[in-house]
């Protein structure tokens, strides 16, 4: 982030930027609490839930793709009136997603076994395609995917009296690229940037801030996520990973970067210590350690290879080397550079970020600036933008309607992003005051969704 006075700038033009014709009579986004269906959801252990559902609603007066734009609602027969509202998105991989029905494998089900009203919108992705005039027209490359979802919150505000749950207390839920989307709508609510945009859309005109956030495994800070990954994994770079002369030589270059990147986010540990590339290492560990005490408590037995170091019946160190080889060992690594791929080493292809960033041709572009520069490219203003409008990181450096209470989980062997990104969103959330339930979960990879007898616990005692 040492160019956010240059990203403001950018930024707060684009909110001066003519609209085109925008339809301001928001009649057609009132919700209709008599078109529904009844149906019925089996939960895995045979309980029948009951609810009505209300599906295929636009949440914007400008429909641009309708194969994407819309939302469902789920009232379930025991609702409990006035309560949370759980807003469940199904984003993967930044591609786009319809709005599915509930499920008896995640939070959605459970929710409304709880008596939650559930809310699944769908929204626009990299992916996401229409013609027009015979040429194509890709409709979700950044930002388009979050301003969908700030598009659905706000229809759940715009109706908050004729929707039985409470608009004031939505709570967003995601996975992956989903939890990185959960997160942007928890760490930007009502923020400047995105206004222009919404207005375009014909998104209603009241708030997108929402209560609070549930994020498993994050795919966010895409722009140093490549310096993240090296500085973990580079341990790992002539033994599991394997990494050829090329690789290697990014690898290093990347790792080396991260410290200065580090320092400048100035973190605050939970004692009051502040963070920097000196004692960030035990700090990271300290985590895993958790993670590991916290299994061995539930009676699970762990490894006896992995690096841990377990002394009176309880983990007192971990070798990180031997630990990040084992998280290797699990699923390859990615090759540098993980993220932002596109013409730096030999063979590498386009990643969904590369798509993301890219523009509505279908594009793919470079992101950060030091793949830009490999290609002997500078980085221009408008994708600096258009990341730093994707990344909460870049969004708790100003005062926004963010959520109170988040709910972040990140898998002990996950290897689809470093361990510190999870762990530095958590730790800059609560730096800025936010209330933060954070774990890297034992043994866990890349998933969501899971203990919800925990996360629900959580939730029953949200104020």
């Amino acid at each position: 982030m040492n160019k956010i006075v240059l990203f403001l700038v950018v930024l707060l033009c684009t909110m001066e930027i003519a609209c085109t014709a925008v339809n301001e009579n928001y009649d057609s986004l009132k919700f209709d609490s008599e078109d529904y269906s009844i149906d019925t959801l089996i939960m895995n252990n045979s309980d029948t839930i009951i609810y009505k559902a209300y599906k295929n609603i636009y949440y914007v007066t400008n429909v641009e793709d309708s194969n994407y734009q819309y939302l469902n609602i789920y009232v379930p027969e025991n609702v409990k009136l006035r309560e949370s509202i759980l807003l469940r998105t199904y984003v993967g991989g930044y591609m786009a997603t319809k709005a599915y029905d509930p499920s008896p494998n995640d939070a959605t089900g459970r929710a409304l076994k709880e008596g939650f009203v559930v809310c699944i919108p769908g929204s626009r992705g990299w992916n996401s395609v229409i013609e027009s005039d015979g040429k194509k027209i890709y409709t979700g490359r950044a930002p388009a995917g979050i301003l969908d979802l700030k598009a659905a919150v706000r229809y759940l505000r715009f109706n908050d009296m004729l929707i039985p749950g409470n608009s004031e207390r939505i709570i967003t839920d995601g996975t992956s690229a989903g939890g990185a989307m959960s997160s942007l709508l928890g760490s930007s609510g009502n923020s400047p940037i995105f206004k222009s945009f919404l207005k375009e859309m014909g998104a209603a005109d009241v708030s997108d801030g929402v209560f609070a956030s549930i994020c498993y495994c994050p795919i966010v800070d895409l722009e140093h996520s490549d310096i993240s990954y090296e500085w973990l994994y580079s341990v790992t770079n002539k033994t599991v990973r394997g990494l050829n002369k090329d690789q290697l030589k990014v690898s290093n270059e990347l790792a080396a970067m991260f410290g200065d990147y580090l320092n400048s986010l100035n973190l605050v540990a939970p004692w009051g210590e502040k963070l920097n590339s000196r004692n960030y290492y035990e700090y990271l560990k300290g985590y895993i350690i958790e993670s590991a005490n916290r299994a061995m408590r539930q009676g699970v037995e762990l490894p006896a290879d992995i690096g841990l170091l377990v002394g009176n019946g309880k983990v007192l160190d971990v070798d990180m080397g031997k630990y990040l080889s084992y998280v290797a060992k699990s699923r390859p690594l990615k090759t540098p550079p993980a993220f932002d791929a596109i013409g730096v080493v030999d063979g590498n292809r386009p990643t969904p970020e590369n798509l993301l960033f890219g523009d509505a041709s279908g594009s793919f572009v470079n992101f950060t600036e030091y793949a830009s520069m490999k290609r002997g490219n500078d980085l221009s203003s408008d994708i600096q933008a258009k990341v730093a409008m994707m990344n909460p990181m870049f969004h708790l450096l100003f005062p926004a309607d963010r959520a109170s209470h988040w709910y972040i989980r990140h898998g002990s062997r996950d290897r689809d992003t470093g361990f510190s990104v999870p762990i530095n969103l958590a730790t800059k959330l609560s730096n800025v005051g936010c209330s933060v339930n954070f774990s890297l979960a034992w043994n866990r990879g890349h998933e969501g969704d899971y203990d919800l007898d925990d996360l629900f616990a959580w939730i029953a005692n949200l104020p």
